[in-house]
C-alpha cells in the first residue's frame, strides 16, 4: 500500500507515562470505524512506551510524536521518538511461559500487526517505529 494514500494526522505528546493513555485514545479515535482500532491502540500503547522508557523521550524536557496515515483497508501508525540511531529495536522472543513484566512489546507488534519496522527520523533526532495493518473493507466495524 502507498503509505502517501489516504488521510495522515499527527499529535506530540511530552514524554510522560500518563501520555500513553492519550496516545492510545488519538489512535482509537482515528480507527474507531475500523476493525483493528483495539489492535491499533495496544501496539501504539507498546510503541509509546518504548519511547518514553528507551530514549530520551523520557527525560523530562522529552517529548514524542504519533503519526497515523488511514486509507481504505489500511493503517500506519508511526511512533517518533528522541532514540539511539546506534541500537534498532528487535523483538525479544520471548518464552510464552516468562512471567516477566517487560520485554514483550515488540513481541506483540510483531505477531499482531500486517508489517512493522524502525528506522532513523528523516530530521536526525531520533527513531521511527512504526506498524501497519491491513483488513477487509467487508468486515464489520
Amino acid at each position: 500500500m502507498n503509505d502517501e494514500t489516504g488521510r495522515a494526522d499527527r499529535r506530540r505528546f511530552p514524554g510522560l507515562p500518563n501520555q500513553i493513555a492519550h496516545a492510545r485514545r488519538f489512535v482509537a479515535r482515528h480507527l474507531e470505524n475500523s476493525p483493528e482500532a483495539t489492535t491499533a491502540a495496544l501496539l501504539t500503547s507498546e510503541l509509546a512506551t518504548n519511547a518514553i522508557a528507551h530514549s530520551a523521550s523520557g527525560e523530562q524536557t522529552g517529548k514524542f510524536e504519533v503519526r497515523i496515515r488511514l486509507a481504505p483497508g489500511w493503517a500506519r501508525v508511526e511512533v517518533r521518538d528522541l532514540g539511539n540511531l546506534s541500537r534498532t529495536p528487535e523483538p525479544q522472543h520471548r518464552n510464552p511461559y516468562d512471567t516477566s513484566e517487560n520485554g514483550r512489546g515488540l513481541d506483540l507488534v510483531e505477531a499482531l500487526a500486517s508489517k512493522w519496522g524502525s528506522e532513523p527520523r528523516r530530521d536526525g533526532r531520533g527513531r521511527e517505529v512504526w506498524f501497519e495493518l491491513e483488513w477487509s473493507e467487508d468486515e464489520p466495524a
